[in-house]
């Protein structure tokens, strides 16, 4: 399967910080997306955040060390990857074949900007669609239940029409199912380099915490923080990470770190939610991760607890931004993907 171009954003009225331009807003009837404004963003810098535990470029103290431990952990054999649908040849088409597996396809074309729109009862993550006929692979992330899913074509200014509208009962085969394949926001295929990267580093781990421990650990030593990147990006929305590229660059803005380390650990079987939301008293916009495995693993500045969603901010610590990044204290969890 050739490699899709994944591009999308979620638009409503948010600071826009750290360059993730993709935030929600639910859409009733004839559809307005307001544009997302500049505002503030992690600069790389501590103080960007006024957090109220411990903070400098240094790291701060490394506390209470736990080395992984935990279930056992084993490569896959193969990388289970997203099927798409046939080439609709620019008629707007939702592929709901494959719900169940944790994920909608979308596609259409057209002269005007459009829209594609995922609502569950009262969620609504409204992303941006190719004009061009690619397909874009969309996860379900709400959990079960009957999902609107609708593709929507700009009219004029901020307001939006709907092109083609379905629904589907989604029953996921299991909780984790998003979190285990790639998507617009962590894209990757069997045969993308940083699968065979996470291949390499998890060769000789024995649990699924060394696993996170290998992957965490290596892109928090190899990614440096792009500050020129983030004032770029600040001033525009849309910006969708490519792990690979992040990887062969060595450098990256906050979502480049969750997207890198979720395609890595996602590949091999550990389930992994990429995660937006504010962090610090002045509510800086932010993206990390969240691990699921069956171990422990505990340093200064991570904390992944057995059979629980545990976060794992990678950037904060390649950048050293805080001595215990794991602490939930800062963090307002805002949207999952």
């Amino acid at each position: 399967m050739s490699k899709p171009r994944h591009r999308a954003a979620i638009t409503a009225k948010l600071a826009l910080s750290f360059a993730c331009a993709f935030v929600i807003a639910a859409i009733p009837g004839f559809n307005v997306f307001p544009d997302l404004q500049p505002g503030t963003y992690y600069t790389g810098k501590a103080e960007a955040f006024g957090l109220p535990f411990g903070l400098g470029g240094d790291g701060g103290d490394e506390g209470e060390v736990v080395e992984a431990t935990g279930a056992s952990f084993a490569q896959p054999k193969s990388i289970v990857e997203v099927k798409l649908a046939p080439d609709a040849k620019g008629v707007p088409d939702i592929c709901v074949d494959y719900v169940d597996e944790g994920y909608v396809t979308a596609q259409a074309a057209s002269p005007a900007r459009l829209k594609f729109q995922i609502k569950l009862d009262e969620q609504t993550y409204n992303y941006d669609l190719p004009s061009d006929g690619e397909q874009v692979v969309y996860p379900l992330n709400m959990g079960n239940g009957t999902y609107t899913f609708r593709i929507m074509q700009n009219t004029s200014g901020s307001n939006y029409v709907e092109l083609f509208s379905t629904e589907a009962k989604v029953s996921l085969k299991n909780e984790f199912a998003p979190f285990l394949l790639p998507n617009l926001y962590c894209n990757y295929t069997a045969k993308s380099d940083c699968i065979e990267k996470a291949r390499e580093l998890t060769s000789g781990v024995s649990t699924q915490a060394e696993a996170v421990e290998a992957v965490c650990t290596f892109v928090a030593d190899h990614v440096s923080y792009d500050n020129d990147k983030a004032e770029e990006l600040a001033q525009r929305s849309g910006y969708v990470p490519d792990p690979d590229e992040t990887l062969a660059t060595g450098k990256g803005i906050c979502f480049d770190y969750a997207s890198l380390s979720a395609a890595m650990l996602r590949s091999m079987g550990i389930p992994t939610k990429v995660m937006t939301g504010y962090v610090g008293k002045n509510d800086v916009y932010h993206a990390w991760i969240m691990v699921y495995v069956d171990g422990t693993w505990k340093t200064g500045v991570f904390d992944v607890k057995p059979k629980a969603w545990s976060r794992c901010d990678v950037t904060f610590a390649s950048t050293g931004a805080t001595q215990y990044v794991g602490d939930a204290s800062a963090y307002t969890d805002r949207f999952t993907y």
